[in-house]
């Protein structure tokens, strides 16, 4: 792609070249390459305003919004999102406007906005609704399910993400299906219901591995390393972590700044509990760990915490 917007002539101002730029800004964002990234999706933007071209600047933004979120730079986000929300309103695109009022509502969630987040979302949720997208419906209510997990209300978290589950398993959606799992699952976790978050996170593992969804198979790799350092099983916690972390360096998607900060959290409990020597040769193992094999482990049938 590079070599391709270096050709005679590629550099002037079309819809086709700001595309091409768009395109290499993403893959770039995805291996974690977000100072490329934010040029290469700026540039695109830049030729879009040129152009009067008012989606393309609104997807530009919405890109820019993302690379923004995964460095951890949520104001910044935000700003982009609100400005590509007032693109999509005067756009007329109900379907974008609803996914960007959902990116909206999760960024501000994580500055602690939870009351302007739920209004957000209740707008998305509606206007998926009305065009009658039930996919959009369950990751709306997936989502909700999050501002009330993180705002403390785990009745109301677990209602939504019943709601969202039920629908994702009408609609035979793996992926969403998979993931709305392992929300319960941490939910499950998060109240020490241990047994109910293995349970829940086999479950969604299974799918997950059914799709190749690597991703998703790093997450709940990830997930059961914080559900076996709560139970105090620090070196299983640290293989299983050792085993994301080798993934994720397999596949070039990286944890955010913000998740890894959270993963970190969870795991310190597993480091402090072992000499250094162990911790690292437990992490270390993980890291050799064939995928396979770390994905047995996790669904292993439980055994009684220590």
């Amino acid at each position: 792609m590079g070599k391709l917007l270096k050709l005679e002539g590629a550099a002037a101002p079309t819809k086709a070249r700001a595309r091409a730029l768009f395109a290499a800004g993403v893959l770039a964002g995805e291996q974690g390459d977000y100072g490329s990234a934010d040029a290469l999706v700026g540039e695109s933007q830049a030729i879009a305003r040129q152009l009067g071209d008012k989606m393309g600047v609104a997807v530009s933004l919405n890109a820019l919004a993302v690379f923004a979120c995964d460095r951890g730079d949520v104001a910044i986000a935000r700003a982009l999102f609100e400005e590509g929300l007032v693109l999509w309103r005067e756009l007329g695109d109900q379907k974008a406007v609803a996914r960007a009022l959902s990116n909206l509502a999760n960024v501000l969630k994580v500055q602690g906005d939870y009351d302007r987040a739920q209004v957000l979302h209740v707008e998305c949720l509606s206007i998926f609704q009305g065009l009658g997208d039930r996919t959009g419906v369950a990751w709306s209510l997936n989502y909700q399910g999050d501002v009330a997990r993180d705002h403390g209300d785990t009745a109301a978290a677990r209602k939504l993400y019943e709601q969202s589950l039920g629908i994702f398993r009408e609609l035979s959606d793996g992926s969403g299906t998979a993931g709305t799992l392992a929300d319960l699952g941490s939910l499950a976790r998060e109240q020490g219901n241990y047994s109910a978050a293995h349970s829940l996170y086999a479950e969604s593992m299974k799918l997950f591995q059914e799709l190749d969804h690597k991703r998703g198979i790093a997450r709940l790799l990830e997930c059961s390393a914080c559900s076996a350092a709560a139970q105090r099983e620090a070196e299983r916690s640290l293989r299983l972590a050792g085993a994301a972390a080798a993934l994720r360096q397999h596949i070039g998607a990286p944890l955010t700044r913000a998740e890894q900060t959270k993963l970190d959290a969870s795991l310190q409990s597993a480091w402090e509990a072992l000499t250094d020597n162990i911790s690292t040769k437990a992490w270390l193992e993980g890291w050799a760990l064939p995928v396979e094999k770390a994905i047995e482990e996790v669904l292993l049938p439980e055994t009684s915490s220590p």
